[in-house]
């Protein structure tokens, strides 16, 4: 795939660990390459706090707004030859876009339909040209599946349980890696409500040592039942690790939509070894609370914070049942992650435009009640990732007046990751 290589400007002249900074754009899938030049806002001046709103009110207007996307790289001297990229991405399911047409009062009709939305973020990942896609609330699967097998992706599907019709689904490429084993998780079996996850063991085709597991969740939407969304990932976390020492301790790619933001207990927990949760209240586990666009453009400190410590207090708030929905078990107190992940993105640092004070991006989704990050790609130990796709700039996103657009098909933006296995990995 050809790339275009554009001028670093004055903010990544001083920051070395840009090593390249660039957008892709594309006419079809089989070539990548375009001459493009970034917005302004991708070498303006540091914010002078997290969220910034440089015209002082929001853009409703969507006509004219460009949304253009760079890779960052960064040099890690641990990875070895042998790499793979990978997208996750929540599609907006179509029937979620008109039960809630009320997130949406500023995007015109035309850009929720799914016939264009379909071929939108189609273009968008073949553009992007992912070895695994991880894609979340997939309602259309053989419309999108149809699409990517003619690319040559080959797929898996899991949808809901309950009256909710969308699910989750993995796309790989069929030349690159075979499946070997698979599960699909349905959490309402185990009174963790309607939605679904899937694990993947994926073998390369040209390396036959190098095998990973991926997995791919849809995390409860619900902001105050943090006892079911640590359930959840309680949960997969434990199915992983007995897939992950079936085949002989594989490394792990964990995608999805999580539901919970930077600042939050469940994203702490992700990336620690427990969580004591008994410490938090379980209305605040998510950190979605604070995420509302006004609230998070009116303040200037830190939005979405850190929850607070509630000591002794807290355990009147969690009663035996939702400690049992979180743990397995009404005696336990603390939640186990036996792979301790990483964020790809928090790893590859990216310029405070796009980035807030924990290295995340400052914005994976936006709509009329939320401007936030709740979209993830984990990696577990055996792996590194070298580059990343960086989010639009908050400025830029705010012009929109909200998510799906002309060019971006959801009210989420795609994460795309190029990860490799360590030298050390076996």
């Amino acid at each position: 795939m050809a790339t275009t290589f554009l001028s670093c400007g004055p903010f990544l002249r001083h920051h070395s660990h840009f090593s390249k900074f660039f957008f892709c754009c594309s006419n079809d899938a089989a070539d990548a390459s375009s001459t493009s030049s970034l917005p302004k806002s991708t070498t303006s001046s540091y914010y002078t706090r997290r969220w910034y709103n440089p015209s002082g009110r929001r853009q409703l207007n969507q006509e004219g707004v460009q949304i253009l996307r760079h890779w960052i790289e960064t040099d890690q001297p641990s990875a070895s030859e042998e790499k793979f990229s990978v997208v996750s991405y929540n599609i907006l399911a179509e029937r979620n876009t008109w039960k809630h047409r009320g997130l949406y009062p500023n995007v015109p009709s035309p850009y929720l339909k799914w016939n264009h939305r379909k071929r939108v973020i189609c273009e968008e990942l073949l553009m992007w040209n992912p070895d695994i896609i991880c894609l979340q609330e997939v309602d259309k699967y053989f419309d999108v599946s149809e699409i990517m097998e003619k690319a040559g992706y080959v797929g898996s599907y899991t949808r809901r349980t309950g009256d909710a019709i969308d699910g989750c689904a993995i796309f790989w490429k069929a030349d690159k890696f075979r499946l070997i084993d698979e599960e699909s998780i349905k959490f309402k079996m185990f009174n963790l409500r309607d939605n679904v996850a899937q694990l993947s063991v994926l073998e390369m085709s040209k390396a036959k040592s190098r095998r990973l597991l991926i997995g791919n969740i849809h995390v409860l939407y619900n902001p105050s039942r943090g006892d079911v969304k640590l359930g959840q990932l309680r949960y997969l976390l434990s199915r992983a690790e007995i897939l992950s020492k079936k085949w002989r301790n594989l490394p792990f790619v964990l995608a999805g939509d999580f539901n919970s933001t930077p600042e939050s207990a469940i994203y702490n927990f992700l990336s620690s070894s427990e969580l004591n949760f008994m410490s938090y209240d379980r209305r605040e586990l998510s950190g979605q609370s604070g995420c509302h666009p006004d609230k998070v453009l009116g303040v200037k400190t830190e939005v979405c914070a850190p929850f607070f410590f509630l000591g002794s207090q807290t355990k009147g708030l969690w009663t035996e049942e939702e400690v049992k929905v979180a743990t397995g078990s009404a005696d336990c107190k603390v939640v186990r992650n036996p792979f301790r992940l990483t964020s790809s993105y928090a790893t590859i640092k990216g310029p405070p435009t796009t980035r807030g004070s924990t290295d995340e991006p400052l914005a994976t989704s936006y709509h009329s009640k939320f401007l936030g990050t709740v979209d993830y790609i984990w990696y577990s130990d055996g792996l590194i990732p070298i580059r990343v796709v960086d989010t639009v700039p908050i400025d830029i996103l705010l012009k929109t007046g909200g998510l799906p657009c002309e060019k971006v098909g959801s009210d989420h933006l795609p994460l795309v990751s190029e990860i490799a296995f360590t030298r050390t990995s076996e």
